[in-house]
């Protein structure tokens, strides 16, 4: 059985690692059941009750970085240990590949899936069901009596297609369509799917641990969005790896392939600003395109060089855009706190997120996170800033939204200050926004008779 974790949330991201691992394992012929503690809320009590009243030879649970995530995690692990009969707990995911010995510890879980998972989890299964030694199993951590041992890395898999298409049929999909994204209208059904792993950039905060940058067919992805839209009525795309403009080669071959199909949906994806160019953008609109995520982080050409990020102001304005023009809309990612940030450096992304936002969703500047895994944590480590991973999560690392290593010369609360003043205008720009076009739907009613007009409405 595999954990669908409650995010507290209305509606939630539909759960595209353990749907690939329960594929591959189907097809092995091992029986699969998902458990949706995100739909149904159920408190974590509801967990070991069912564990109790229904026998499972395994359970597994996906975790990403994140204070909420492993604050979860970590009720989750409780609920299955505290069961009358405990399944064989495996657990997975960013969050604890980097820092696996201190989550077996913390957990108690018997397993940890390392990395890319699905090749790992067929022969980790095949192991556990005939009671032999886990020690010859690459990519996985795991507890011999006392004792943690972390095996050696599992290559990663070389092309991802071989992998089975998402096992859909096992999840309320009619669920986890009715998550909103950018430009999607009311009537849209949108589901994520994945066209690659992997990116070909290094940002000294990324956590993501996989070298390189590995694609899919264009067929193949075609072949998974024609599924989406002829069994589930999917109408919008969310394309959601990390890098779908990893070259322009591969961005204008994708789109041709979709042009070329009548694909006939609407998408979004994460690009890269050093490929925005006037003519990949209008291929893009013409494919289907209606939203672009883009990570810029920062708006001085030191903060970006001290991230390694690969791009300049000029890049990105020119990026921006050109994006802009050709009727796409930009997501603008803006972080706080990396090495070299001050005030000045703040404001001047504040200055060009109320330039050029666009409305379509709401955009605040987050601080940096270190994450465990990432340079930037080992950085903080060096520095004296973060001790180890529990000091990360159990003192650090307390929200998202909120300090969790200071690289800059502020004091913290200078920092978080600093942090209210630049989101209180862009909160603000948001929602005059919001109110400025309330207030012309209100003057096309009753000024123009629109009679098409549906009532006001809390989105």
């Amino acid at each position: 059985m595999f954990i669908n974790k409650d995010t507290a949330q209305y509606t939630n991201w539909f759960p595209q690692g353990i749907a690939y691992l329960a594929s591959v394992l189907l097809k092995e012929g091992y029986d699969v059941e998902i458990y949706s503690q995100d739909m149904h809320h159920y408190p974590d009590v509801h967990l070991t009750e069912y564990l109790d009243k229904n026998h499972f030879d395994v359970v597994g649970v996906g975790v990403i970085g994140g204070y909420y995530q492993y604050r979860k995690l970590l009720k989750i692990s409780d609920a299955i240990n505290n069961s009358k009969q405990r399944p064989f707990y495996i657990i997975g995911g960013h969050c604890p590949s980097p820092e696996p010995e201190y989550f077996l510890k913390k957990t108690q879980a018997d397993a940890i899936v390392i990395g890319e998972g699905e090749n790992t989890i067929v022969e980790l299964l095949e192991v556990v069901s005939n009671k032999r030694s886990l020690d010859n199993i690459k990519g996985i951590a795991f507890m011999d009596g006392d004792n943690i041992k972390i095996n050696e890395d599992r290559p990663l898999i070389e092309n991802i297609d071989t992998i089975p298409f998402p096992a859909y049929h096992l999840f309320p999909i009619y669920f986890y369509r009715l998550i909103r994204m950018p430009n999607a209208n009311k009537m849209d059904f949108v589901l994520p799917v994945l066209s690659g792993r992997g990116c070909t950039f290094k940002c000294t905060f990324c956590y993501r641990m996989d070298e390189g940058f590995r694609q899919r067919f264009n067929e193949s992805i075609i072949e998974e969005v024609n599924l989406l839209k002829k069994d589930y009525a999917i109408t919008y795309v969310i394309f959601s790896d990390e890098l779908l403009m990893s070259s322009k080669e591969k961005t204008i071959s994708l789109c041709e392939a979709f042009l070329k199909a009548d694909l006939n949906i609407r998408w979004t994806c994460s690009g890269r600003l050093n490929y925005a160019k006037p003519d990949i953008l209008k291929l893009m609109k013409r494919a289907g395109c209606v939203f672009i995520n883009y990570g810029i982080e920062a708006m001085d050409d030191l903060v970006l060089k001290n991230m390694n990020k690969g791009l300049t102001i000029k890049q990105i304005i020119e990026g921006i855009e050109s994006t802009i023009s050709s009727g796409i809309s930009p997501g603008l990612n803006m972080l706080f706190g990396n090495i070299g940030d001050n005030k000045q450096t703040l404001n001047k992304a504040v200055e060009f997120l109320l330039k050029y936002d666009d409305g379509a969703q709401i955009r605040t500047i987050k601080p940096v996170t270190p994450y465990p895994g990432s340079p930037l944590y080992y950085k903080a480590i060096d520095k004296g800033i973060i001790k180890d991973c529990e000091d990360f999560y159990e003192n650090k690392h307390l929200n998202s939204d909120l300090i969790t290593a200071n690289f800059t010369e502020l004091n913290d609360d200078e920092f978080h200050r600093c942090l209210y003043e630049a989101n209180s205008k862009l909160l603000t720009n948001y929602y005059n926004h919001q109110l400025s076009t309330s207030v012309e739907q209100a003057r096309k009613l009753y000024i123009d008779k629109d009679s098409s007009f549906r009532g006001f409405r809390q989105r």
